[in-house]
């Protein structure tokens, strides 16, 4: 069984550049990116008087900034690191972790968390410096818009459980006038003073760093204009590499004359402070003529409610790779649309939307929320270039030319990293502890199952096969199921748990007609679904090894049973019950699953790091999905038998007998 031909043929259907396909691209992709002018130049004039040479050398940084870092990193060398048509940085991680450099799994996970971490972030400053365009309107000068920001937010979460499909397909044409709005507004004002047009020469750039007192730190505020770049890759499998860099001319088009507009309306009212045009002003507003306000309003919020959906739906997908990756505890995962690719995941999405309520209740003002944003995605973008360099390395690039790109980039989100320090006492310090807690979770999680794997006790299964088949065929112990299957971690089908061995002979004697055991592989391919069967002991052992990609959920229940009929249709086994009186009548025997889960023994004598490790891990265990249901059985069929993980006994204890002189003797 396998789905490899379908996937070539998805990831070959994705590359098509077709009209639809670049018009889902821009509301599946640009969303975190194409709002960025709603709040990029706003935080760089900041508080302080206009300065023409200020406005100037960002708007030549912005534009530098999406041409080396959005363009040519992104979309012209990172999306060229596909993992079968899927992008992000946990399937960049599975196509370099061949080079066996086990630290390249911290950049993973560093990587990883920082972007979810961003996700906490994005959507109530996109969707803030939205509704916050209301307060151009006089009537609604003093609104407090941190309810409606609120409202909002609870809406795009309540959603997700029901899926996107019905609002997706309305995503791409709602972009599509959200990008036209912002190249038209840009060029009303642009045709006001075409001299703005200097900025695009990278020198206004260099001055600005060079000459300006805190110019490394305006820097922190520019690199707003590229943080959804990374959202851009992890979204790659939604719509392919050819869709994604055509339609990118367009969007950049856009975004560069909505900058340089804002930009020449900047320099017109140089020497002014946004905060004397009225509370909260923002020149992507001021641009707009008033007549047209609240329809601007309208088309932004929805672009930001887009934004948003892009980073929810990017979360879901890295936490659901994690999971496959041994990085996260299993969670639970929903599937509410048949479109590829499109899950849900209930605790996470509730763990985002508190996250982004108490980020606006804690900042209320997107221009607070700025101080927080950018920090954790420039470590991303670090992790990216770290396991790209690695990629370049295996694909055989000019090893002069990787020197140079690696090198250059490390130089730009080093700088960027260093500007975007100065925000860690303004709020950034949030969003690097969300990070630093996932990463710490995502630690605890992947050396504890190491540890764990390191001190199974495995045994060669042809010991105690003719254990097996003689337990089989006696009938002096009551049958405990026709078909008795158990869950293997063991890759080698020649080996097998100690525990499933006890559980079957010892714990209680469990007769069966035929023992299955089920191992699940997880491949560095995103949608791979293969199996393999192997009869162990004709009519008696059989052993199943699946292998399935990291993005593919492990439905075991439907994936064996397929397996079985398989096998049936192929007679290659009888399922039938081997009681006379249901053989006769072609009566199917039962299939019981038991999954055996450990837990830590108090009799362990282990190194005081591997403790601790296990203990958090132990403690982390009960919030996450049992075996069972982590791997999709059905409850009525499962019996679940806990086994205790004893590492390293502890020495013999030097206990003597005492004999009571009272005792008679013999």
């Amino acid at each position: 069984m396998g789905t490899n031909g379908s996937g070539h043929h998805d990831h070959h259907q994705l590359n098509k550049i077709t009209l639809g396909g670049l018009i889902v691209t821009l509301g599946i992709i640009y969303g975190d990116i194409g709002t960025s002018p709603l709040y990029v130049l706003k935080a760089i004039v900041g508080e302080g008087p206009i300065s023409g040479d200020v406005v100037k050398g960002a708007l030549s940084a912005i534009f530098w900034t999406l041409t080396l870092q959005t363009t040519i990193k992104y979309v012209i060398l990172t999306l060229r690191a596909d993992n079968k048509g899927e992008g992000g940085i946990f399937s960049l991680y599975t196509l370099v972790k061949r080079c066996k450099h086990k630290w390249l799994l911290v950049a993973a996970i560093i990587g990883g968390s920082a972007l979810l971490a961003d996700g906490i972030i994005t959507p109530p400053i996109s969707v803030a410096s939205a509704v916050e365009g209301l307060r151009m309107v006089p009537s609604l000068s003093h609104i407090n818009t941190v309810p409606i920001v609120i409202s909002i937010l609870i809406f795009l979460f309540l959603i997700q459980q029901i899926g996107t499909k019905w609002v997706g397909r309305a995503f791409g044409p709602i972009m599509f006038a959200w990008f036209l709005m912002l190249g038209i507004l840009g060029v009303t004002q642009l045709i006001t003073n075409f001299s703005v047009l200097q900025a695009l020469s990278p020198y206004y750039a260099y001055k600005l760093l060079a000459e300006h007192p805190h110019g490394i730190f305006i820097l922190s505020a520019v690199f707003l204009c590229t943080t959804g770049a990374e959202a851009l890759y992890s979204d790659l499998g939604h719509c392919g590499k050819q869709n994604i860099r055509v339609s990118w001319i367009f969007v950049k088009t856009m975004l560069v004359l909505n900058y340089f507009g804002q930009g020449a309306w900047l320099i017109a009212h140089e020497g002014q402070k946004l905060g004397d045009l009225g509370l909260g002003a923002n020149p992507f507003y001021l641009i707009m003529p008033q007549g047209f306000l609240i329809a601007g309003i309208i088309i932004a919020t929805s672009a930001a409610v887009i934004a948003s959906q892009a980073l929810i739906s990017g979360s879901f997908t890295l936490i659901n790779e994690a999971m496959r990756l041994n990085l996260w505890p299993k969670v639970r995962v929903k599937y509410p649309s048949e479109l590829k690719g499109q899950l849900y995941i209930p605790s996470i999405n509730w763990l985002l939307l508190a996250g982004c309520i108490g980020v606006t209740l804690y900042f209320r003002e997107s221009s607070n929320m700025e101080g927080a944003y950018g920090l954790a995605i420039v470590l991303c973008m670090l992790m990216t270039t770290t396991l790209l360099n690695f990629y370049m390395h295996l694909k055989r690039y000019n090893p002069i030319l990787i020197t140079i790109i690696i090198t250059t980039y490390l130089i730009i989100e080093s700088g960027f990293l260093y500007a975007n320090l100065s925000k860690f006492m303004h709020g950034g310090w949030i969003t690097l502890l969300i990070a630093c807690t996932l990463i710490l979770v995502m630690s605890v999680w992947y050396i504890a199952k190491r540890i764990g794997q390191r001190y199974t006790d495995v045994v060669k299964l042809a010991d105690y096969q003719q254990f097996i088949i003689d337990l089989s065929r006696d009938e002096s112990i009551p049958k405990y199921a026709t078909h008795l299957v158990y869950l293997t971690s063991v890759n080698n089908s020649a080996e097998i748990e100690h525990k499933i061995i006890h559980s079957i002979l010892q714990r209680r004697p469990k007769r069966a007609d035929i023992y299955w055991f089920v191992h699940v592989d997880v491949v560095d391919e995103p949608y791979r679904m293969d199996y393999k069967v192997n009869h162990i002991a004709e009519d008696d052992i059989i052993r199943i090894d699946f292998k399935l990609g990291f993005r593919v959920a492990p439905r075991i229940n439907l994936m064996f049973r397929k397996v079985v009929e398989d096998l049936v249709e192929n007679k290659e086994v009888d399922i039938r019950s081997r009681y006379d009186s249901l053989n006769k009548n072609n009566i199917s025997g039962d299939f019981k699953f038991v999954v055996v889960e450990k837990y830590l023994s108090y009799d362990n004598e282990i190194p005081i790091f591997e403790k601790l490790i296990l203990n958090a891990y132990y403690f982390i265990k009960p919030y996450s999905l049992s075996e069972a249901k982590a791997f999709g059985l059905d409850s009525s069929s499962v019996k679940v038998e806990k086994f205790p993980m004893i590492f390293k006994a502890p020495k013999l204890m030097n206990l003597k007998r005492l004999v009571d002189n009272n005792t008679p003797a013999n």
